[in-house]
């Protein structure tokens, strides 16, 4: 099927391999993946600004009995939902004598420290100063000025998406131990794709590189279905600011459609190692009829998004870990 076939895009969603290349077969990809290429894509989007804007989470995981915590380049941070669902945001170590916020209930909006009651409602108390915090309707936002080092910005820089009414989103969360920058790298070599992941995809050609202000790689691959059914889709990969790079399908079944890679820095493990958060928002759009039947059945399709997405980090986080590991040790050849 040819991607500029509108008419039979629409009938047809898929396409059958007629002449399938065997794993070991498939055209390498090796000399196109250039590392300066893929170096010099990763510099361009580390200077790009983030107005110290960091992914900590799903908005819908941030509810109103618990806080979501989690510890942003080495800052604990705590953030719930006050009693009209507004989002608050701060310290996540109780300013009185220290104890972990993370354990502490939510009770009607105001957040209670376990250890002696001191009550936190998102105003600053004793000590306690809320942080600027961003739902863009999809993920979660909090804005670190001291670790981020930037100027800041008063919202985050949040890719366009498909209209949230007519999307379905899943989120995805993992971690590993590397930086931002392998996460980043990672995805900034589409070439791996078909090697990489081939239960996944086939048949990908990076046509070629998107200039500025966008600036990244278009892709032609087919999403593997099952035995020789495919869907083939044209994709723009773009780093819009230097944690996140985003998957856009352009042309194909659900254009419009974004898959968006966010890299959180978590801080050291017990070996001193970076960690890092991958967050990964899948916002899946189509003008076909049946794809409302799919919003309302959401809950039902975003565990088994997330565990596509799940399998696919699991090889991709190796690849991110690895290269953290050869870039700490002096060994890595890009």
């Amino acid at each position: 099927m040819r991607l500029d076939d509108p008419g039979r895009r629409r009938r047809f969603p898929l396409s059958l391999r007629r002449r399938p290349v065997p794993w070991d077969r498939q055209r390498p990809t090796w000399r196109e993946a250039k590392p300066a290429l893929i170096a010099e894509a990763l510099k361009r989007s580390q200077a790009r600004p983030s107005g110290n804007w960091y992914v900590v989470g799903a908005s819908r995981d941030v509810g109103t009995e618990r806080p979501l915590a989690l510890t942003v380049a080495g800052q604990e941070i705590v953030v719930w939902r006050r009693a009209d669902r507004r989002l608050v945001a701060g310290p996540g170590i109780c300013p009185h004598l220290g104890a972990p916020l993370r354990d502490s209930p939510v009770r009607c909006g105001t957040l209670v420290c376990h250890w002696h009651g001191l009550a936190l409602d998102g105003a600053a108390a004793a000590g306690w100063e809320p942080l600027p915090v961003h739902d863009d309707g999809v993920l979660v936002w909090v804005r670190l000025d001291e670790p981020g080092g930037e100027a800041p910005l008063d919202a985050p820089v949040v890719p366009p998406r498909p209209t949230a009414g007519r999307a379905l989103s899943a989120v995805y969360v993992g971690i590993g131990v590397c930086e931002p920058e392998d996460v980043v790298a990672n995805r900034l070599d589409p070439w791996h794709g078909a090697w990489y992941h081939p239960y996944s995809f086939v048949d990908l050609t990076v046509t070629g590189a998107v200039r500025a202000p966008e600036d990244g790689f278009t892709v032609d691959v087919s999403f593997k279905v099952a035995g020789r059914l495919v869907v083939p889709v044209r994709a723009v990969f773009t780093a819009p600011e230097p944690r996140t790079v985003v998957m856009r399908i352009v042309e194909g079944e659900g254009a419009g459609s974004v898959v968006e890679t966010h890299a959180t820095p978590l801080g050291a493990d017990e070996r001193g190692r970076p960690r890092t958060a991958v967050v990964e928002a899948v916002v899946a759009a189509s003008g076909r009829p049946g794809f409302a039947v799919a919003r309302r059945a959401a809950p039902l399709l975003r565990p088994l998004v997330r565990a596509a997405a799940g399998r696919l980090w699991r090889d991709d986080l190796a690849y991110a870990e690895r290269r953290w590991e050869l870039r700490s040790t002096g060994r890595f050849p890009g």
